[in-house]
């Protein structure tokens, strides 16, 4: 899922201040799983704002809303009259959230982001999140005992270790596992260790450089 983390209190103050109708957008997924920008969390910041204008004595309206995805326009749309009557839309969801929700409602709405979107990652226990991928569009996990180099090596390297860990630990922190000690370890319990043989060669970046955003098309879902 992606991660995301709510940005601190006063840096939201300060992009709301010239406002005077907010609207504050929740996502029921991934941001919703992680606690940052679920329902919850939107009652959270609503409060909080309220609390502040109350003290500083400013007039703000502030309405609330929640919708499955903001990154699924069949999920916008029914929000689109309070999206549009507000001067300016807090979304409580990753990056994308935030864009695909202006996308729809048009160039005159204004979306600010409420979150830091921080990575794709797991839940590894109570409030802990920990990065797993980062989309990278090669994925090598048949090859590296399903543990990502690139999300999990702090040189994102593809054919080994770099030589500077101790311990299986990265040589950038003594609690930061080695990714390629990890690969290695899993790959010798399972006898594949051979799949370390094989070559993979550096990624190829210019697909999304020369041709602009990636973009998945199934022509066999298209209308």
């Amino acid at each position: 899922m992606i991660v995301g983390e709510r940005k601190p209190l006063a840096e939201i103050k300060a992009m709301v201040a010239p406002y005077k109708r907010l609207l504050i957008l929740g996502c029921g997924t991934c941001v919703s799983v992680c606690m940052a920008g679920g329902e919850k969390e939107v009652e959270v910041l609503t409060s909080q704002l309220r609390m502040l204008n109350k003290k500083e004595g400013r007039s703000q309206e502030i309405e609330e809303a929640t919708v499955q995805r903001q990154c699924d326009r069949e999920y916008i749309d029914p929000c689109l009259d309070k999206i549009r009557k507000a001067d300016a839309v807090i979304s409580m969801a990753c990056g994308v959230g935030v864009q695909f929700v202006a996308e729809v409602a048009g160039e005159n709405t204004i979306v600010l982001p409420a979150l830091n979107t921080e990575f794709y990652g797991a839940n590894l226990g109570a409030g802990i999140w920990a990065e797993r991928c980062a989309g990278c569009g090669q994925c090598i996990l048949h090859l590296t005992g399903g543990i990502c180099p690139i999300a999990r090596c702090a040189k994102r390297l593809f054919n080994g270790p770099c030589g500077g860990s101790q311990g299986g630990k990265c040589e950038i922190n003594p609690e930061v596992d080695c990714a390629w000690q990890l690969i290695y370890d899993r790959l010798k319990a399972r006898g594949q260790v051979e799949l370390l043989e094989e070559i993979v060669p550096a990624k190829s970046w210019k697909p999304s450089l020369s041709g602009g955003p990636r973009k998945v098309k199934r022509e066999d879902l298209l209308l």
